[in-house]
C-alpha cells in the first residue's frame, strides 16, 4: 500500500474538504458512501494524515470520480476570478453555437456560459442533461424558442426563464439574426 507524500497534501486535504461540502455531505455520510473510517476523513481533512492511493481511490468513488479526476482537481484549482481571455470557448461544428465557460469551479455551485446560437440553428439536450442542476436562461440578445418538456416559450432580450424538472430541452434561433443568452446554472 503506497502513500503519497508530496506538496500536494494540503491541496489534496482541501479538495476532500470541498468535495463533501459541496455535496452538503457530514463526515459520516462520506464514510457510509466511500467505506472510509469518518476518524480518517476527519485525519486527512486537518492534514493531520497523509491518504494511501487505496484511501483516495475509495474516496474519489463516492465523489463520482476517479483517482487522477480527484488529483487534477485538487493541483489545478482556478481562483475566484474569470478574466475574459482565459474563458474556454468552444464551437460546435454541426450548428455554430458558440459556448463561452465564463465562470466555473467545482468548489462552487453557480456555473456561468454565455452562447451565441446562429440564426436558424436549434440544440437539443436530453433530460439526462439537466440531473442534479437547477438552470436559467437570460436571453441577451434576438429571440430565443425554448421547448421544454412540450411546452413552447417565445424569450426576447431581457426575458428569463427558470427550468422545471428535467426533460429533454430544445433551445432554437427560428430568426434570421443571431441570438446570445447566458445560462446560470446551480448544481445540487
Amino acid at each position: 500500500m503506497s502513500t503519497i507524500m508530496d506538496e500536494t497534501g494540503t491541496l489534496i486535504a482541501r479538495r476532500v474538504r470541498i468535495e463533501r461540502e459541496v455535496r452538503g455531505w457530514s463526515q459520516a455520510e462520506l464514510a457510509e458512501r466511500s467505506g472510509v473510517a469518518k476518524a480518517t476523513i476527519s485525519k486527512i481533512e486537518r492534514e493531520e494524515m497523509s491518504p494511501t492511493a487505496v484511501i483516495l481511490v475509495r474516496l474519489a468513488g463516492a465523489f463520482d470520480l476517479t483517482l487522477a479526476g480527484l488529483l487534477l482537481r485538487a493541483e489545478s484549482e482556478a481562483g475566484r476570478l474569470s478574466r475574459a481571455a482565459d474563458q474556454p470557448v468552444w464551437r460546435d461544428p454541426d450548428t455554430g453555437y458558440l459556448r463561452r465557460q465564463v465562470f466555473v469551479r467545482s468548489d462552487h455551485p453557480v456555473e456561468i456560459a454565455r452562447i451565441e446560437l446562429p440564426a436558424r440553428q436549434r440544440v437539443t439536450l436530453p433530460a439526462s442533461s439537466y440531473l442534479h442542476i437547477r438552470q436559467v436562461v437570460w436571453v441577451q440578445e434576438g429571440e430565443l424558442v425554448i421547448i421544454e418538456d412540450g411546452k413552447r416559450q417565445l424569450l426576447a432580450a431581457g426575458d428569463c426563464l427558470g427550468f422545471g424538472s428535467p426533460s429533454e430541452v430544445t433551445l432554437a434561433n427560428e430568426t434570421d439574426e443571431p441570438c446570445t443568452y447566458l445560462v446560470v446554472l446551480a448544481r445540487g
